[in-house]
């Protein structure tokens, strides 16, 4: 299914698609298992500068995981550039793997993008994006690892 911005409003308004399952640690397990800036990034909704992340120029087959559970997320198939300097995809891997929140941080509104199984913060999305799903995820590289495909 390819999502549109509608479906995103509907899940912010009408609550999240169930995952699949869920995992849940305390802030010293995610510690023990995490860099710092991973930490950071999505356990504390922090934010990497953009062009800085090692996923950003990155095109090889495969999927881009959760960094801290390992949930599939994005395809390689759906990655874009953006010009923005994070990872783009322009919908996720299964419509139950990422969760939706507004975001009404620093003086702007926005969607914040979630990994669903584990409530790591990967970054946000935007209506701005390629068809067919017009959206744009925009992804911290620190929130990912790719899982490349065996050729």
């Amino acid at each position: 299914m390819t999502l549109t911005w509608k479906n995103i409003i509907e899940f912010i308004v009408k609550g999240n698609p169930n995952p699949d399952f869920r995992i849940q640690k305390t802030e010293s397990e995610w510690r023990n298992i995490l860099t710092p800036e991973q930490f950071r990034i999505t356990r504390k909704k922090g934010t990497e500068a953009p062009h800085s992340g090692a996923l950003c120029s990155i095109h090889e087959a495969g999927k881009y995981n959760c960094i801290c559970c390992d949930t599939p997320l994005f395809d390689s198939t759906i990655k874009f550039e953006s010009g923005t300097g994070w990872p783009s995809f322009t919908n996720p891997v299964k419509e139950n793997a990422i969760k939706y929140e507004k975001d009404s941080s620093f003086g702007m509104i926005r969607v914040e993008t979630l990994c669903n199984t584990c409530d790591a913060h990967l970054g946000h999305v935007f209506p701005d994006g390629p068809e067919p799903s017009g959206l744009r995820y925009c992804i911290n590289s620190e929130a990912l690892k790719l899982k490349k495909e065996k050729v």
